[in-house]
């Protein structure tokens, strides 16, 4: 199964690299863990006029980037995860 974001909405898969240790060896539950914020972009909406503004996206499929702590709705296909956020919930595009 394939998204397709509306307006400016973007499809991301979270980098799930978070330590699972502390520094001082606390082990921390699921429950204990702050969402990852890192993210890999895998679709982009149209952008165009959304709630009466132009809209131009500047995120492409590829990049990866940092959103807001707690932003966007998660969405399972299949066996995997992803995050459907606006482009506005996205702080910054990390380049190498």
């Amino acid at each position: 199964m394939k998204l397709k974001p509306l307006g400016d909405r973007v499809v991301l898969k979270m980098v799930t690299n978070v330590e699972e240790t502390t520094q001082s060896g606390l082990i921390l539950t699921g429950s204990a863990k702050e969402k990852p914020a890192a993210a890999e972009v895998v679709a982009v909406g149209p952008g165009g006029s959304v709630d009466g503004k132009e809209i131009v996206m500047t995120v492409k499929v590829g990049d990866h980037v940092i959103t807001s702590k707690y932003a966007g709705t998660e969405v399972k296909l299949g066996d995997e995860e992803v995050m459907i956020v606006r482009q506005g919930d996205i702080l910054a595009i990390v380049e190498d």
